[in-house]
């Protein structure tokens, strides 16, 4: 299978209902890190909030309607969950999507609110695999797996293909890395359009699988994955991680603290709303991870790959102040 060919094809055809998210930058973090341009891909203005749509309609509208007149069925903690449900109400679809318990009540009511029937599970690793397999085994519903799947790495790698095609060629790219689904298709996106440029996928410290699988050279499960930035708190894919070794050049990973001062920086200094998923890769640029003389005058792509956050807790403060 071509995958860059593929990507260059669903970009023909996910472009058509996704939208071309915007490429921002800031003088203010060219300055901090050195580099020539900081260029910032901002997924979380993408339809429900986050990349994952364009893998979502890609695998779904390939799916044979026999198939789908079944039902379709995901299991996610929320920009997934949202993206499938989105997905199936455009193309009149039943889906049931397995969420954890805690997952952001902001994540579950919008995946109802974009037509989904939503069923809770336990907040282990392998619970919502398991959950999800339950119901396929009871009604015959087709799974959409989040990330494991060739259809979505195809179209989550149509981030980095529109980021590539819409700019002047960039030396390194920032990915966050949860199942991989986002990196392993941005990292043959990016090599195909330009061999050069060094794809750096970033996760939590304290969800960091993906990090010690690349240096032992097999997957390891996550362990325990107590992270803020609870869209990459799963194991890295069978698919994904083979494609990871090929194409990716470095994992580093951040600690909670770096996570929220990225999220900081985008709110203060550029009025963006990111989620801590999607601030990782900027927190991996500004944790002096990498070899200053790789960034110093040099183009550098982030990867935003999503802006759902709750906010409850910050407007609930600020109505207990005016009380």
């Amino acid at each position: 299978m071509d995958i860059f060919k593929s990507i260059k094809n669903a970009y023909t055809i996910i472009s058509r209902v996704a939208n071309v998210t915007p490429v921002m930058t800031s003088r203010t973090l060219d300055s901090i890190t050195g580099a020539k341009r900081v260029i910032i891909k901002c997924e979380n203005f993408q339809r429900t909030g986050s990349f994952k749509f364009r893998g979502a309609w890609n695998c779904i509208s390939h799916i044979p309607i026999v198939e789908r007149e079944r039902g379709i069925i995901a299991h996610s903690s929320g920009n997934f969950a949202q993206a499938v449900a989105l997905v199936a109400t455009i193309l009149q679809l039943k889906a049931t999507i397995v969420m954890p318990n805690n997952a952001t009540p902001s994540k579950i009511q919008a995946t109802k609110g974009y037509g989904a029937e939503v069923v809770l599970c336990g907040n282990e690793p392998g619970d919502r695999a398991k959950k999800a397999e339950e119901l396929i085994q009871k009604y015959n519903y087709r799974l959409i797996h989040p990330f494991d799947d060739n259809s979505v790495i195809v179209g989550a790698g149509t981030t980095a293909y529109e980021l590539m095609n819409s700019i002047d060629l960039i030396d390194l790219l920032f990915v966050p890395i949860g199942g991989g689904g986002l990196i392993s298709g941005c990292s043959i996106a990016a090599k195909g359009i330009d061999p050069r440029v060094k794809v750096i996928g970033v996760e939590p410290k304290n969800a960091d699988d993906a990090f010690r699988s690349f240096q032992l050279g097999k997957r390891v499960p996550v362990e325990n994955p107590n992270t803020i930035a609870d869209g990459l708190r799963t194991s890295v894919g069978e698919l994904t991680f083979p494609i990871i070794q090929e194409n990716v050049d470095k994992i580093i990973t951040v600690t909670e603290e770096q996570i929220i001062d990225a999220m900081r920086f985008y709110w203060e200094r550029m009025k963006l709303i990111v989620e801590p998923s999607g601030a990782v890769s900027l927190a991996g640029l500004l944790s002096g991870n990498i070899d200053p003389s790789l960034i110093k005058n040099r183009r550098i792509g982030i990867i935003i790959s999503g802006g759902n956050i709750d906010l409850s807790d910050f407007f609930a403060t600020l109505k207990l102040k005016l009380a």
